[in-house]
């Protein structure tokens, strides 16, 4: 069955890129967002606008944007907020009212799922996360398969950047960044949406998938070079390695035969 109907739960910096790569690609494409002001702005790139909200307890949303081949859930856990512990329960909300409407349900997750034992870690690795963020985004996994134990489909990207997240930026003048000898896992925007669109394309579901870059350069390196190349001042890092991890990726290569457009 050919895939064309897709829709986005949250347009932000992440699905209003996918769901503008998918107009281009001549997919029916419905977004979201929670702002009024943004209704405009997806109805101009040709996306079929909603307003959905949604807390813990309830999800105000037309039934119609549900009913789709594809479902994308691409709400990040709201990082230091009081939201924070709610994020699970935002998605079990959200799940519940795509069941039987939705034909396949995409989770966009993180790697952070994956704390830092000193070793490389791909889908078949255990999840302990270490941090608030990545124990709620485990919840929401664990809730999804439970829901959709036969059709669960989970992207774990790594640190994102891209337009607007200009990695140079995140150190450049700062002079004694520990774990300067740390290799960086990292995913521009361009692969982020490479990944998922070829989910679709080779109907791939079912899967967890682990959206990484396969290079790791240290932290110290990339981050250098980074803010050079974006003419600002050089970050002074401490050559030195602890704590780290490398993301790997078994399923993106097997089954979905991606190859990385942007190096890092």
């Amino acid at each position: 069955m050919k895939i064309k109907n897709i829709s986005i739960l949250g347009c932000g910096w992440f699905g209003l890129a996918l769901a503008k790569k998918l107009v281009s690609l001549n997919y029916t494409v419905k977004g979201s967002t929670t702002s009024k002001d943004k209704l405009a702005i997806l109805q101009a790139e040709n996306i079929q606008p909603y307003l959905i909200n949604f807390t813990a307890d309830a999800i105000v949303a037309e039934e119609a944007f549900f009913e789709a081949d594809t479902l994308f859930i691409c709400i990040p856990p709201k990082r230091n907020s009081t939201e924070l512990l709610d994020y699970p329960q935002k998605i079990k909300s959200i799940l519940a009212a795509s069941k039987d409407k939705a034909k396949h349900v995409v989770l966009i997750s993180s790697t952070s799922v994956y704390t830092d034992e000193n070793k490389a870690v791909n889908e078949n690795s255990e999840t302990k996360p270490d941090t608030d963020s990545g124990r709620v985004v485990l919840a929401a996994e664990i809730l999804f398969k439970e829901l959709f134990p036969e059709n669960c489909t989970i992207i774990r990207f790594a640190g994102l950047i891209g337009p607007d997240r200009n990695p140079g930026r995140f150190f450049a003048e700062k002079s004694n960044v520990p774990n300067g000898l740390a290799p960086v896992n990292l995913i521009h925007q361009t692969d982020a949406v490479g990944i998922a669109v070829k989910i679709l394309e080779k109907q791939a579901f079912g899967r967890t998938y682990n959206a990484c870059s396969p290079k790791h350069p240290a932290k110290m390196d990339f981050y250098t070079r980074a803010a050079k190349s974006t003419g600002l001042a050089e970050p002074n890092f401490i050559a030195e390695k602890k704590d780290w991890k490398i993301v790997e990726s078994l399923n993106v290569p097997e089954f979905l035969g991606y190859e990385f457009e942007v190096a890092i």
